[in-house]
C-alpha cells in the first residue's frame, strides 16, 4: 500500500516521505524567517517554488543521491506571486507530487485565484498545501475558496504566524482557522496511505 509522510519544518518547507523516498519543499534561508531555527535535512530531492530566499535554500539540504521510485513524478503549473500577473513580486510555481495512487500539491506563495484550468488539473489531491497568511500570497478567504473548489481529502495551511515565528505583516494562524473552519491539531507529522480515507483539515504549527 502506498504511505505518505509529512513533516512541517516551518514556513512553506516540508519533508513528504514517499514509501522511503524523501522529498523537501521550500527549504527556507537561515534567519530569513523570524522565529525559526536553520533547516538542516538530508533527502533525495528539494524543489523550490520561486527564489526568494525564504522558499530558495536548496543548500540546506543535504541530497542522498538515491533515485526516485518508478511510480514518482513531478507536474508544474506556472502562476503568479501577486494578483498584477507577476508585476509585484514574480512568478510562482505549483509542485504536484504523484507517487503511486497519493497525490500531493504544494502551491508555493500563490498570489492570486486559480484559474478554471488550474482547478481542473488541481482536481482529485489527496494533500494540499496552501498559504493562508495574507500580504505577501493569498490571504484566508481566497485559500477557502480555492479549498472548497478542489476539495482535497487533507489540507495543510502553511505561510502563516504563530506566537514564536514567522513575519508581522501575515496573519496568526488563530486569526486564519475562523476563516478556514476547526482544524485538528496532529503535531508536526501527517501520515496518509490509500485507505485512510482522511476528510479533516489538519493544522501544522512549528515547533521549535
Amino acid at each position: 500500500m502506498e504511505n505518505m509522510t509529512l513533516t512541517y519544518l516551518g514556513h512553506a518547507c516540508f519533508l513528504l516521505d514517499f514509501n522511503g523516498y524523501r522529498v523537501v519543499t521550500d527549504p527556507y534561508a537561515d534567519d530569513s524567517v523570524p522565529g525559526l531555527a536553520p533547516v538542516r535535512v538530508e533527502a533525495e530531492a528539494v524543489y523550490c517554488t520561486h527564489g526568494h530566499k525564504d522558499h530558495s535554500a536548496a543548500e540546506n539540504v543535504t541530497l542522498t543521491g538515491k533515485a526516485a521510485p518508478a511510480d514518482f513524478s513531478v507536474e508544474t503549473l506556472e502562476t503568479e506571486h501577486d494578483d498584477h500577473g507577476g508585476a509585484l513580486r514574480g512568478q510562482n510555481r505549483i509542485l504536484i507530487f504523484n507517487c503511486g495512487g497519493l497525490r500531493c500539491a504544494h502551491m508555493g506563495d500563490l498570489g492570486r485565484p486559480l484559474t478554471e484550468t488550474e482547478t481542473a488539473k488541481l482536481q482529485d489531491l489527496d494533500l494540499l498545501l496552501i498559504p493562508v497568511g495574507g500580504f505577501f500570497t493569498i490571504d484566508a478567504a481566497q485559500a477557502k475558496a480555492i479549498i472548497d473548489a478542489l476539495r482535497p481529502r487533507v489540507t495543510v495551511p502553511m505561510h502563516y504566524r504563530t506566537k514564536k515565528s514567522g513575519y508581522p505583516v501575515i496573519a496568526r494562524i488563530e486569526k486564519v482557522l475562523k476563516t478556514l473552519g476547526p482544524a485538528t491539531q496532529a503535531g508536526d507529522t501527517l501520515s496518509l496511505d490509500e485507505a485512510s480515507g482522511l476528510t479533516l483539515m489538519e493544522q501544522r504549527q512549528v515547533t521549535i
